[in-house]
């Protein structure tokens, strides 16, 4: 899965093509219900809008209405009740220097790791939601909240892997493709499977500090590797 990223400057430097035109935030411990950087294609431009990381269905009733998925298996993203039309119409991209994923001691406390490509940045494929808050008006511009999911693959394909699951990740070249509305379902799930196995075998970790543990810290600290 993917529940804690690091996006720091040193991604827009990586990602120029995708991210020269926009603001970059940055923090150490990104954590589900953050809000997150999405980059998007809406009316053949894109943006960049900061967005609610814990996919909000349609049906909901209020911000508060569990679940709020973090993460969409790429297995059943295309045809689960709950992802399938963002999948087939609202793709994006979510940039990231790393991420984190935690082993279990045998004294029971967790052991984080963070797992990057040492050579760029991260594109993890996501997907966003806009759910109309029925506690608004239909005219209030503020109605609508932006939410996001992050698609995840088993991750038995990379090296050394940590968690059963990983990000789903794209190469530079396949970004005009999955952010664009013309690609049909099959072909942006075919281009989704290729490019995130040919990331995931880019992918190293290291154990970093159990700081990382805990959402109350954020620093460069976090992804220092242990002595």
């Amino acid at each position: 899965m993917c529940g804690r990223f690091v996006i720091n400057q040193s991604v827009k430097t990586a990602l120029p093509d995708l991210l020269a035109d926009f603001e970059v935030p940055t923090s150490y411990n990104v954590a589900p219900t953050d809000d997150v950087l999405v980059v998007r294609e809406r009316h053949d431009e894109r943006e960049a809008p900061l967005v609610h990381w814990g996919y909000i269905p349609s049906w909901a009733k209020s911000m508060k209405q569990q679940p709020q998925p973090i993460n969409a298996r790429l297995e059943t993203v295309s045809t689960a009740s709950m992802f399938r039309n963002a999948f087939a119409k609202s793709r994006c991209i979510i940039p990231a220097a790393g991420y984190y994923e935690w082993v279990v001691l045998e004294d029971g406390t967790k052991q984080p790791h963070y797992i990057y490509d040492p050579d760029k940045a991260i594109a993890m494929a996501g997907i966003v939601g806009a759910w109309p808050d029925p506690a608004k008006a239909a005219d209030d511009p503020t109605r609508w909240v932006l939410s996001t999911a992050i698609i995840t693959r088993d991750a038995h394909v990379a090296p050394g892997e940590v968690h059963d699951r990983m990000p789903a990740c794209l190469t530079p070249d396949a970004f005009g493709d999955w952010l664009s509305h013309d690609l049909d379902v099959e072909s942006a799930l075919a281009i989704l499977d290729r490019e995130s196995l040919e990331i995931a075998q880019e992918l190293t970790h290291y154990e970093v500090s159990k700081d990382a543990n805990s959402v109350k810290n954020n620093g460069p600290s976090l992804i220092q590797p242990l002595p």
